[in-house]
């Protein structure tokens, strides 16, 4: 159809609900509908009939099952399983209960808490809650605060996972990525080189591990008094086995399937030419396996288990849910040449020398606002690279790491955001607190990471773009301890 001022009602449609209800499943299913409708002439016969071949393709098309699009749902899943079988077979409590017994000062109980959060980097929102439940009592024993327990928690949650291929959030960016057909490298190799970019969600771990060894930024030390009672021995197998073999199955998957596939040609060649989902799909297959023997061998009773296995299945229900009505949002944004036209403004309009700072702004304000850092991914990756692409194609991947970034940044701010909630909520503080406390925190990184971003977009490096964020965090960090924080809160120990 010809690209009138009516295709771009869907785009619009999505980000008004989106912003207004907060409700990111819904503004995608209307987007849809609209689109469906504006591609089709508003023909309801038709639009009916457009809607179930787009949501069939993304499964089976052209004569052939879409490997890639079921190998991602299917790791998908199984990452909810496994989650699942941590957290109600008290994998997570059993790590925590013999993690205390290694645990003999307050900076060993905040440093804990964060290794803790590493451990658990399956899912954001399980981290949040696992982490937090679990660290509640080691957070009493020691006198940490609740803010400053929910900050650490929710500083290692979402930062983490948006920068691991082997997260649940692995095989979602990496599908979202693979819709973007003009990447110049495989979408695997295109997230590797965003999670190098990422300013945001390192410096976010690396200033929360700053913190947690220092101790300041949340109040005067409250007393502490030796603590003597009896702690649970725990068995920190049921946690580790499965993480690992699904670290080690990942890895070694990946690099199999590469290596069949090119032959030669070293790592980097085996990583591009890599079948990341099918590689995740076994490796989460594994871990699932292994997770479900060391919890029968442990004593959970097989009803349990089955239990364990149908709440992860529907746990995902609402990810799953998203992933597909992005994909199909995708179609929609394709068939209506939404893309080519903004692209086409923006390279009219959108000064080059801003282009990735200011995607990185403008993702932050999204995602902030509606409280979601995935329906960001979903709706501002495939535009935000069709506008880097048509105004400066060499900015492509800073563009999408910004993009990510941003996300990030916006809903780890949120007030609405479940992350943010679930993580205030699971230390034992008001969420309101938690977000107030570690805003200090999140704006210094995030400046720290839009000045980085900029060197990136004036044609600096990697390695100079770090250096100067580096510099930038640890000025501000050192002001903000020096003549804010000890100044307030008196003394941290």
């Amino acid at each position: 159809m010809d690209a009138t001022w009516l295709a771009f009602l869907p785009l619009l449609l999505t980000l008004l609900l989106a912003l207004v209800f907060r409700q990111t499943l819904l503004a995608l299913g209307a987007g849809i509908v609209a689109g469906a409708l504006v591609f089709t002439g508003f023909e309801p016969l038709g639009a009916l009939s457009y809607l179930g071949d787009i949501a069939s393709r993304q499964l089976y098309h052209d004569g052939q099952w879409q490997d890639w699009h079921l190998d991602v749902l299917a790791a998908m899943v199984l990452l909810g399983v496994m989650t699942q079988l941590f957290a109600r077979g008290g994998a997570v409590t059993a790590f925590g209960d013999w993690l205390y017994q290694h645990i003999r000062t307050r900076r060993q109980a905040r440093l804990g808490v964060i290794l803790l959060g590493w451990l658990v980097f399956i899912d954001g929102i399980f981290s949040c809650l696992a982490v937090g439940h679990v660290c509640q009592p080691l957070s009493e024993r020691y006198r940490i605060r609740r803010e400053q327990l929910a900050y650490f928690v929710d500083s290692n949650a979402s930062p983490l996972c948006a920068l691991l291929p082997f997260s649940s959030w692995g095989p979602y960016l990496i599908a979202l990525l693979a819709g973007v057909s003009f990447l110049p490298i495989s979408p695997l190799s295109a997230f590797l080189e965003l999670a190098q970019m990422n300013f945001y969600a390192v410096l976010t771990i690396a200033v929360s591990l700053y913190v947690a060894w220092r101790g300041f930024g949340f109040g005067s030390a409250l007393s502490l008094d030796k603590p003597n009672e009896a702690i649970t021995r725990g068995n920190p197998w049921l946690l580790l086995l499965p993480m690992l073999t699904l670290l080690l199955a990942s890895v070694g998957l990946t690099l199999w399937t590469g290596a069949v596939t090119a032959g030669g040609g070293g790592v980097m060649a085996w990583l591009a030419a890599a079948n990341i989902g099918e590689a995740m799909c076994i490796a989460a297959l594994l871990a699932v396996v292994v997770s479900l023997l060391m919890m029968l061998r442990a004593g959970r009773g097989v009803p349990a288990v089955l239990g364990d296995l149908l709440h992860g299945v529907r746990s995902m229900g609402f990810a799953i849910g998203i992933l597909l009505c992005t994909w199909m949002i995708g179609s929609v944004i394709k068939d209506l040449n939404i893309a080519d036209m903004l692209a086409q403004w923006a390279g009219h309009y959108l000064n080059p020398s801003l282009l990735v700072a200011g995607m990185f702004l403008l993702c932050a304000m999204m995602a902030f606002t509606t409280g979601s850092s995935w329906g960001t991914f979903a709706i501002m990756i495939p535009i935000g690279a069709e506008i880097a692409f048509q105004v400066a194609p060499e900015l492509l991947l800073p563009a999408l790491s910004a993009v990510l970034a941003g996300s990030v940044f916006g809903d780890h701010c949120s007030p609405i955001s479940d992350t943010s909630v679930l993580s205030a909520t699971s230390s034992g503080c008001e969420p309101r607190a938690h977000v107030l406390t570690q805003l200090p925190f999140a704006l210094t990184v995030a400046f720290s990471a839009l000045v980085g971003f900029q060197m990136l977009n004036l044609g600096f490096g990697k390695g100079i773009s770090w250096l100067v964020a580096l510099a930038v965090i640890v000025l501000l960090l050192t002001t903000l301890e020096r003549y804010y924080f000890v100044r307030r809160d008196g003394p941290v120990e």
